[in-house]
């Protein structure tokens, strides 16, 4: 499916609405101005998927909080980093020198808090902008390199998959994740007709 211009550009909009929420919790939580941009935002297959993340973030273990969604549309979002880069904010937001890139029980509820506060701003700002009621699961982090995660998709490869690149500029410090979003069959033409009666 290609889109619109149009289409991309509320597309984009919406999540970045979501992720001006999420950094503004986030900066609540700690002492750190937290900004959170959303430079890019594209529709793509799987196959795609694993390329970009691959190219950008590396063939290693990948950090993630996934959060399964019903309701108008249904799937699963997920924020994804590098685990250095996980390893990496965790310590700014807990205030712990930065150690080895093994996330113990405390950093990863961290994480998971940080994860499921992004991933709620932006499917909140969708629900609520666009008036369609969802529901969520539990957030739950997962360790998994690119191929697992894709492969996990595997069965379902006639979803939507629209990929967001996140930063996260934390005082002179850059950490860059991805927020993705699954929507399963029919989901993403439900969303896409709720973008064009708003």
């Amino acid at each position: 499916m290609k889109l619109t211009l149009d289409q991309l550009d509320a597309l984009k909009e919406l999540v970045n609405v979501g992720v001006g929420k999420a950094a503004g919790m986030l900066n609540e939580m700690i002492e750190f101005r937290i900004q959170l941009q959303v430079p890019n935002i594209n529709l793509i297959t799987l196959s795609e998927l694993q390329s970009e993340l691959g190219d950008r973030l590396g063939q290693e273990q990948l950090a993630s909080v996934q959060l399964d969604f019903s309701g108008s549309f249904a799937g699963t979002a997920q924020l994804v980093f590098p685990t250095e880069s996980a390893a990496t904010l965790v310590a700014v937001l807990t205030g712990e020198a930065p150690g080895s890139p093994d996330l113990d029980a405390l950093k990863i509820g961290t994480l998971t808090e940080v994860g499921n506060i992004v991933i709620n701003g932006v499917m909140g700002s969708i629900s609520n902008i666009l008036t369609q009621p969802l529901n969520y699961e539990v957030p739950a982090y997962i360790e998994e390199d690119i191929n697992h995660l894709v492969s996990n998709k595997k069965p379902q490869s006639n979803i939507d998959i629209l990929l967001a690149q996140a930063r996260f500029n934390v005082e002179e410090l850059q950490v860059q994740g991805d927020i993705i979003l699954f929507f399963g069959v029919g989901s993403f033409e439900t969303l896409l007709t709720a973008i064009e009666n708003v």
